[in-house]
């Protein structure tokens, strides 16, 4: 599978720390680390474009292009998890903790108020971190004709990475379970062990890209295996996998789609609270507190 959104090896190590961070950091952790990766290029790339529309196509001839370019003939020779687990050296902060408290490149800036009866939207406007990425991959799967459910799960399905990034597909089922139908939880839930496994029917390849990060020889977690068997012989499986076959593909600069577009969706499919979520008292009311007055100390 080929991404529009080229990945320079090399840059990518370096946001993490270099490659004695990389090699402290589990599979997983970097698999987590890859998308937030790939979701930063992708914000900047939309915040450039839309502030110099008019410079898009002396760009789409500049820079940008090259490092997908370059070399694409030669053929590629990925490293082992060997070799990306040279070194071993600690970080300062743990990847795995969500946007909202650390901030971009490590940095919180001043965040807009949240309405008190705060809906989904709002949280799209000011909390979420992911989301050219969700819009695109629910975009992507409502031109292909997918069911409500399986659009409303690519919408949502990274957005809990504003809260915390480790695990985010069992952390993002579980936020939205109060809310969502029992296929869009489960989509939200398994995409994250089925983005391992191709599924050559489905249309979804294991991406070259997740060989240049994790290794040629990489093999997922014990949990990510046993998530990955129990989805595959459950009766929901093509909902999580559709999500997959939609996700690696949303990362296209240039395409800018906005929250309107699935407004109808969201209001068929999401259960919206009239106290605003984050005060309605759900098992997961809490969670959406936190991203609401994430600078509370206790």
């Amino acid at each position: 599978m080929k991404t529009n959104l080229e990945v320079d090896r090399r840059l990518f190590i370096a946001s993490l720390g270099g490659a004695a961070a990389v090699a402290a950091m589990d599979h997983e952790a970097r698999a987590e680390s890859l998308e937030d990766y790939m979701s930063q290029q992708l914000e900047q790339s939309q915040s450039a474009q839309s502030q110099s529309a008019q410079s898009q196509s002396a760009q789409s001839q500049g820079a940008p292009a090259q490092s997908g370019q370059a070399g694409a003939k030669t053929p590629e020779k990925f490293p082992t998890v060997a070799e990306l687990q040279a070194q071993n050296q600690g970080r300062a902060t743990r990847r795995g903790v969500g946007d909202v408290f650390v901030g971009r490149a490590g940095h919180t800036k001043t965040l807009d108020p949240m309405p008190v009866n705060a809906t989904l939207e709002d949280f799209f406007k000011n909390r979420f971190s992911t989301v050219n990425h969700v819009l695109q991959s629910a975009n992507r799967a409502m031109k292909t004709g997918m069911t409500e459910e399986v659009i409303l799960a690519c919408l949502l399905h990274d957005v809990v990475q504003s809260l915390i990034k480790v695990d985010h597909g069992w952390w993002g089922a579980q936020m939205f379970e109060p809310y969502v139908s029992e296929k869009v939880v489960f989509a939200i839930r398994y995409h994250q062990a089925l983005r391992f496994y191709p599924d050559h029917e489905a249309g979804y390849e294991y991406p070259d890209l997740y060989k240049r990060m994790f290794g040629v020889d990489y093999e997922p977690p014990a949990h990510i295996q046993a998530a990955y068997k129990y989805a595959r012989n459950h009766k929901m499986y093509m909902e999580a996998r559709l999500v997959t076959v939609n996700d690696l593909y949303a990362f296209e600069p240039g395409v800018v789609v906005k929250f309107d577009q699935f407004r109808e969706v969201v209001g068929r499919n999401f259960r919206q609270p009239k106290e605003g979520l984050g005060n309605d008292n759900s098992p997961t009311a809490h969670m959406w507190r936190s991203m609401i007055i994430p600078d509370t100390p206790l």
